[in-house]
């Protein structure tokens, strides 16, 4: 069982973690958080810790911002957008146990000081702005690295906020390119 509570949106979201991992998880049911399921979370935050697993779109990164800043030591789960997609739905519930596994295992800690390693400069030599690829380079790069997806904007604060390392960032272009070209 994991020591850490992970925090999702939905019910049909905590049983998806469940079937994936051994571990308690509360539902924020939506943006307007109780005071009830608050105060749950200030204790578990307290006590063992929690991870923010939300659903990788506006709604969901908007809850995360607002957990983050009520819980600055909280870990990160990102889900690719497109593993946890299923017709016109996406979400944590859409996601494939495997990908929930893989998410919790690239689990990230948001630093209170961001380590400027990142630039826009980056974003544009990368071609994760800019380019008619960009989106497209930023969703597969977020998912080798376990920040997400994003817009360009959110993504450099995410490369800076989340503690990715310089050569871990190249290694993960270099993987991202040679797929690309095997492809």
């Amino acid at each position: 069982m994991l020591k850490e509570v992970i925090v999702v949106e939905g019910k049909q979201d905590i049983a998806a973690v469940r079937r994936a991992v051994d571990a308690e998880v509360v539902a924020t049911g939506g943006y307007n958080l109780s005071p009830h399921v608050l105060a749950y979370l200030d204790q578990a935050y307290r006590k063992r810790g929690i991870i923010i697993l939300t659903d990788p779109d506006s709604a969901g990164e908007r809850i995360r911002r607002f957990l983050s800043k009520r819980y600055p030591e909280a870990r990160h789960a990102f889900i690719p957008r497109e593993e946890a997609s299923s017709e016109d739905d996406i979400g944590v519930e859409q996601a494939s146990p495997g990908a929930i596994r893989a998410a919790l295992a690239k689990v990230r800690t948001q630093e209170w000081r961001p380590v400027e390693e990142f630039t826009w400069r980056d974003m544009v030599v990368n071609r994760l702005t800019g380019a008619p690829e960009a989106s497209a380079r930023r969703a597969a790069l977020g998912a080798r690295l376990g920040i997400g997806f994003a817009n360009a904007k959110t993504f450099l604060r995410r490369l800076n906020y989340y503690g990715v390392a310089r050569a871990e960032f190249i290694k993960a272009l270099s993987e991202l390119e040679a797929a690309h070209d095997s492809a």
